[in-house]
């Protein structure tokens, strides 16, 4: 479960969110809005990439401002632009990284790294120099890199920004694939096919909450 309570946040003088009330125990839900509408930042203090001004954000009871380690346990996060997330020269090493702290042998780790990476579509690239995968396999690497960790819930922040619709269609039906919680940014509509809950911010605000064809419609008469 994931709770929003009155939260609201600031840069500066300028109002990003206001007044945002939401409990999120569905398996798919997706917030989408238009540039600016502040549903990023949302997104991003679910795992504390951002603290609310005002207000407190909860995961499964969890205050993320005060136990944030906690949270970040809980939760993984996939960005817009997967180059920001690899660290490591190689598919398999990037994968096994994630493991260090996991009391796992090298071993252990890279074993999990190959069957997570053959797992998701990335078979035998483990030896695969990270930086010259496509831009589809890396978002697959980044991915791979937060699964591993079996978090709870995987928040992914405009994930096919970069991709084609051949890689498009394949992330999605990874992402419909999955077993955890997946809270989904985007302005992709063709990703919501399947998603249990919809909700459409506007400066900062949540102007609708919805299955997704209602939610959607209430957005498509909103941007006009």
């Amino acid at each position: 479960m994931i709770e929003f309570e009155g939260v609201g946040h600031s840069y500066d003088e300028r109002t990003v969110l206001d007044g945002v009330d939401l409990r999120l125990s569905e398996q798919r839900v997706a917030f989408v809005g238009a540039n600016g509408s502040g549903k990023s930042t949302l997104a991003r203090m679910i795992n504390g990439l951002v603290r609310p001004s005002r207000g407190r954000v909860l995961v499964d009871g969890l205050d993320v401002a005060r136990e944030g380690r906690a949270v970040r346990r809980r939760v993984g996060f996939v960005f817009t632009h997967p180059d920001s997330q690899i660290v490591m020269p190689t598919a398999g090493e990037d994968v096994a990284f994630s493991l260090r702290k996991q009391g796992l042998s090298k071993a252990e780790r890279q074993q999990r790294a190959v069957e997570m990476l053959a797992r998701h579509g990335l078979e035998g690239y483990a030896e695969h120099p990270a930086h010259q995968l496509s831009g589809g396999q890396k978002q697959l690497l980044a991915l791979c890199s937060m699964l591993v960790l079996e978090p709870d819930v995987l928040v992914c922040d405009e994930p096919t920004t970069l991709l084609d619709l051949r890689n498009k269609r394949h992330f999605g039906e990874v992402l419909a694939g999955l077993e955890q919680q997946v809270v989904l940014v985007t302005h992709d509509l063709d990703l919501l096919d399947g998603f249990d809950r919809v909700i459409v911010l506007d400066q900062g605000r949540v102007v609708a909450d919805d299955v997704p064809d209602r939610a959607v419609g209430f957005y498509r008469e909103l941007i006009g």
